[in-house]
Formats: C-alpha cells, structure tokens, sequence
C-alpha cells in the first residue's frame, strides 16, 4: 500500500513519526474518513471545515486546503491501483513533535496523514446493541473526531467481536446519544428523530447531509434529548457514517424494525445515491 506522509507518497510500511509526536504520546490529532465515488470525493469541503475547526480548537496550525486533499486522493487511487475510483479514504492530523513534556503550545509542524482502503461489499442492515458502558462527555466544548478513542475502543470490546452489530451509546443521564461509529436515527409515525449533537454525540458529516435531505424532501424531523423507550418504540431505526451512509437496523437489543423494508429509510437512501458522486458539500443540495 502506498500512502501520503507530509505530502510526500511512500509505501505504508517506510512511514514513521517522531517518538515526541503528541498525537501518539497524548493523542492530540483529529481526522476524518470520507467516501470517494468514481473518484469523487463526497462532501469533502464539511470535512475539511470540521477538520480546521477541531484543529484551531486544539492549537494545531495548517493551511491544508481541498485541493491538496483532493490531489492526493488522486494520486493514492491511481498508485494503489483502483481503478473503479471507489475507496475509503483517512485523513488525518496530529500535533507533530512537541518534545518530551506535556506543555500548552501551539503545534505549527503537524504530521499529516492520508491513505485509502478498499470498499467491502456493503450489508443491507444491521443488528443494534445498547452498551452498558456510557458515552463519555466530550473534552473540549464539542465532540471532536480525535485520536483519543478510548470510550469507542472500549465500547468495541463489549461487543465481543460481534461484527453485524453496532454498539448504542446512552449518555450518562441515559438519554440517546450515539452509535461506537455512527450517529442514530429513528422514525415514528413519518417524523425523523435523532439526538441532539448537545448530548456530547459527534455531529457527524453524514448526520448534517442526512438532515438537509429531510429539508430538501419536506420530512419532519426534531433533533433532541430522548429517552432510550422512544428509540425502541420507533417504526424504522438507521445508523449513519461517511463510509456505510445509511444502513438500517433490523433490531436493537429484542425490539424488532423495518430494516431494509422501512419506507422514509428508502427514500433518504435513494436521494443519498442521487447525490454521492456530485457533491462536495451539503450546501450545494
């Protein structure tokens, strides 16, 4: 596998980081995974803005811009070879060298990462389990997609090596939070319901694309703070992220759904494809 290090494309295995990076001693470092449809990377302007975001957050300075990322995707699919143009890609930035100590200071010689992976085939939907081990709150004043995955790498443990099924957060008041990977979505009665990115969830990219979709097809939503009962009484549940888009649960714990069945779940998913391979942001649906 080849892959870009500090703009610079190697092979995986020559690539290496100071012992001092303080993304690796303290996991101080954000990313973001992306999809790339035929060689179009999708809504990779809101992941850039998130990016940029959470880096200034953390005193990480870059002028990484979308023409460098988009160059390197480039170059990445045809040094690897994939020819469909169909690929996950990582984007990462830590905070480089900061030296031994743990001090307050701002990072202006981050390492920057980027590599693709292969697209499995994709299931249709999946099983969903509510973790005992809760969410936890975020460390800054909002969610940030960082290196520290502990509360994710944990909640992965609990569910023992199950595959087919995601991990649901409750958040420790035990309202609906989000999924180890993902942010949730229910429907009842044709209204959308999903958690408030105030309850310490990740406001993820697809989670903003999906509700803009709500927008644009006139589809009642309300983002809020809900008991896990409105979850389990839902007629379809789904799941989002930038790389499985949305899949539907066919069950969480013993509460039975629509699946791949469920109506209003169809219908996002087939405006989601009709958009995919054009996109580069939400604000252009």
């Amino acid at each position: 596998m080849l892959v870009f290090l500090n703009s610079k494309l190697i092979k995986a295995e020559e690539a290496n980081i100071s012992l001092f990076d303080h993304g690796y001693m303290y996991g101080l470092g954000v990313f973001e995974t992306f999809r790339v449809y035929r060689g179009h990377p999708f809504l990779v302007k809101d992941h850039l803005t998130r990016l940029h975001r959470s880096l200034s957050e953390l005193g990480i300075e870059t002028d990484l811009a979308i023409g460098e990322v988009v160059r390197m995707v480039q170059e990445l699919l045809e040094a690897n070879q994939i020819e469909s143009g169909d690929a996950a890609v990582r984007l990462a930035v830590s905070a480089g060298d900061g030296g031994p100590a743990f001090t307050d200071q701002v990072y202006n010689e981050p390492v920057i990462s980027c590599f693709l992976r292969p697209i499995a085939v994709p299931a249709d939907q999946k099983q969903g389990q509510v973790l005992s081990l809760r969410r936890n709150t975020p460390e800054g004043l909002f969610r940030m997609k960082s290196s520290h995955y502990m509360n994710n790498f944990l909640a992965k443990k609990e569910l023992k090596g199950q595959m087919d099924t995601e991990g649901i957060f409750l958040t420790g008041d035990g309202h609906v939070c989000e999924g180890i990977v993902s942010n949730v979505f229910w429907v009842k009665d044709g209204a959308l319901f999903t958690p408030s990115a105030d309850t310490g969830a990740l406001d993820g990219i697809t989670r903003r694309f999906v509700l803009s979709l709500c927008r644009k097809l006139n589809l009642p939503y309300e983002e809020g703070f809900f008991p896990l009962e409105a979850l389990l009484d839902a007629d379809e549940a789904f799941m989002t992220n930038s790389i499985q888009e949305i899949l539907p649960f066919n069950r969480i714990n013993n509460q039975y759904f629509a699946g791949k069945n469920g109506v209003i779940t169809q219908r996002l998913q087939r405006e989601y494809k009709k958009q995919r391979h054009v996109l580069w942001s939400k604000d252009e649906l």
